[in-house]
């Protein structure tokens, strides 16, 4: 009940009154909580989420066709951060392992010192897949990591 009033509350889903004063939501509701619950476990924001219900007229049932419009766009926001994710597994240990042991110098992590030019803040997972891996040159015995 209190997910109900949260979501009431954020403008998600909407309910009237009855003659008792107490909310009566359309039977339309129990398929936008299921929504809700799908796309917050897909990592969307509730702001995500109200933008994509403002498209869609109150209170009506979405069709299938408007369905898999924004699921598919869901869709292109959870590969991105399931490509972010992969990238920094498997390069969460390629700067110590490599030899150098320096984020500021290290040709793998952080080549011509380009992070430092997009300025303060946490900008390697922003950085775009690169298909090939590049080897670090500051490893001299030859066993270094790969991006």
């Amino acid at each position: 009940v209190s997910a109900i009033h949260f979501y009431e509350s954020k403008g998600l889903i909407h309910s009237e009154r009855g003659a008792n004063n107490h909310r009566r939501f359309p039977a339309v509701t129990l398929r936008y909580v299921a929504i809700i619950k799908v796309a917050q476990r897909a990592g969307l924001s509730l702001e995500e989420i109200t933008q994509a219900f403002g498209r869609f007229p109150h209170g009506s049932k979405m069709k299938a066709e408007e369905w898999h419009q924004l699921s598919g766009q869901w869709r292109e926001g959870l590969d991105e951060r399931i490509a972010r994710l992969t990238r920094l597994r498997d390069e969460l240990d390629s700067c110590i392992g490599c030899g150098c042991l320096s984020l500021e110098s290290c040709p793998l992590r952080n080549p011509y010192d380009e992070l430092g030019q997009l300025g303060p803040g946490a900008h390697i997972l922003e950085r775009p897949v690169i298909e090939k891996p590049r080897e670090c040159l500051n490893a001299g015995d030859g066993d270094h990591a790969q991006q």
